[in-house]
């Protein structure tokens, strides 16, 4: 891409899309196509349709999603399933039909099995059963990617992906009854401080590891891939056009509680509601691949969680 390319990021007003446009922003990218939910139905295949006519923009960010924790994707399985389907299925076809020179798919960490060894490297894609408590999610992503791998293998297109760990950072959703642990944790804790609770409950055992990517980390990989990545020079059948984004180590469940809890200043005790799901038990991706193609994470957890909690906080005026 050059400052000048028309490059629209779809889904801008989101947790992953407003990182990649305050970064092209600040890098100097001057032609952003930048449409809300209002400005443009991206379940309306005519509209989008239109929109790709009238624009025509050379590169595509997909980071429109419908995306939330456990409780959201157990409650709401179909809109899940449907929404992201429809959501890939319009832009990727336009893009190809108005003729995009690259378009960034971004998938989840949850595409691969629930049980595959870690750290996770790409080719475990399709190798076992799926986390069953957002496997229609999941599975919406795996369309996506593959239906990029296809596109790129009939029509020679040069549509690539990413799949990142857990993302948490600016613009993050921290509605409880659908947002993801993470931010889940700062509002339940920093609520529970205001108040002057004596205590604090989280769901599950706080066994479970996971990753923590801060979102100004993996806006940075996304433009590193859409300059740098060339997936005609992958070799893997499964790897060949996208790689994973992480940042290169875990922590427990607990662990992330104990830290958000010193970082918020809660002073109550913690307590955990085992009758609630814990999910994959592991998750822990394998960045090897990005590493060698030259990008690397810079955000640690703590510094990450921080900056989120100042964000939050200023977002609420407090």
């Amino acid at each position: 891409m050059n400052k000048n390319s028309k490059i629209y990021i779809a889904g801008h007003k989101g947790l992953v899309g407003s990182a990649i446009a305050r970064l092209l922003k600040k890098e100097g990218y001057k032609n952003l196509i930048l449409k809300t939910r209002q400005d443009l139905d991206l379940l309306n295949q005519q509209v989008v349709t239109d929109f790709f006519k009238q624009e025509k923009p050379e590169y595509v960010f997909l980071a429109a999603a419908k995306v939330g924790g456990i409780m959201a994707n157990k409650i709401f399985p179909a809109d899940f399933i449907y929404d992201n389907l429809q959501i890939q299925n319009n832009i990727i076809h336009q893009s190809y039909l108005s003729g995009v020179k690259k378009l960034l798919f971004l998938g989840s960490v949850c595409i691969y099995p629930k049980l595959c060894p870690t750290p996770v490297k790409e080719e475990y894609l399709l190798s076992g059963y799926l986390e069953p408590t957002n496997d229609p999610y999941a599975i919406a992503k795996i369309a996506g990617l593959k239906m990029c791998q296809s596109y790129n293998r009939q029509h020679k297109m040069n549509f690539i992906g990413i799949m990142p760990a857990n993302l948490y950072g600016y613009n993050d959703n921290f509605d409880l009854n659908n947002s993801h642990v993470l931010p889940a944790m700062i509002r339940k804790f920093h609520e529970a401080k205001s108040s002057g609770q004596k205590e604090i409950i989280l769901w599950g055992s706080g066994r479970p590891r996971r990753e923590f990517l801060f979102v100004d980390d993996m806006a940075d990989a996304c433009l590193f891939a859409m300059n740098e990545f060339d997936p005609t020079a992958e070799q893997n059948e499964v790897g060949e056009i996208f790689f994973n984004i992480g940042a290169g180590k875990d922590t427990t469940i607990k662990e992330l509680s104990e830290l958000v809890k010193k970082i918020v200043g809660f002073k109550g005790k913690i307590k955990w509601d085992k009758t609630k799901p814990d999910g994959t038990p592991k998750r822990l991706l394998d960045i090897s691949k990005a590493v060698k193609l030259g990008w690397k994470p810079k955000t640690d957890l703590e510094k990450g969680i921080k900056m989120t909690y100042d964000w939050y906080k200023m977002r609420n005026n407090e």
